[in-house]
């Protein structure tokens, strides 16, 4: 598209059919919908109406969203229960419905096992007991649970259970038990 042209805004009829198009290549939250809506929307009120239609033929439905996107995250990338929060509130799902989702999907979960499957697929072509030796990968190990949204003590629990010097983790856990300043988020809970 030239520099300067603005793209072709589309009418209801034409929103509703690109609407259809864009849940049928992937499925979508109604927020996520609705951001690419009003960029298309010949007029803003459209958007509304298009998405109560595809709420009414139930082609959008945000709580069956963020359920089968929890278990496929679960399921399939084994990440721990702050990431899949995390990443449906991305998504633009309602904080509580998310939270919902992932507190239905991750009940049964024991996050100490997930953990534990976590690095074995992570560092499946290497022992883990010899990545846990040297500080850095034992310090790249700690950040990549982090990151796939393990909680902290969890994290450090599983990872003495390989390590071969505990200490490195001691003082790991020490630093996450200081107190944080005011207004910062705590470590468990992702901010956004």
């Amino acid at each position: 598209m030239p520099f300067g042209k603005r793209p072709k805004l589309l009418e209801e009829a034409a929103l509703f059919d690109y609407a259809l198009k864009a849940l049928g290549a992937r499925a979508q939250s109604t927020g996520e919908l609705r951001v690419k809506l009003r960029r298309k929307a010949e007029k803003l009120g459209d958007v509304d109406k298009v998405i109560a239609r595809l709420k009414e033929y139930g082609y959008l439905n945000d709580r069956q969203y963020a359920e089968h996107y929890a278990a496929r995250r679960l399921e399939n990338e084994g990440f721990g229960r702050a990431r899949v929060l995390s990443d449906l509130r991305a998504k633009r799902v309602a904080p509580a419905l998310a939270e919902r989702a992932v507190s239905a999907t991750f009940a049964a979960t024991d996050e100490l096992d997930l953990i534990s499957r976590f690095l074995a697929r992570k560092y499946r072509n290497k022992p883990l007991a010899e990545v846990l030796a040297d500080p850095k990968g034992l310090a790249a190990a700690y950040r990549k649970l982090r990151a796939a949204g393990f909680s902290s003590g969890n994290s450090l629990r599983v990872l003495k259970q390989h390590a071969r010097d505990a200490e490195l983790l001691d003082s790991l856990e020490s630093a996450e038990d200081l107190p944080l300043p005011e207004n910062s988020p705590s470590d468990d809970t992702p901010s956004y």
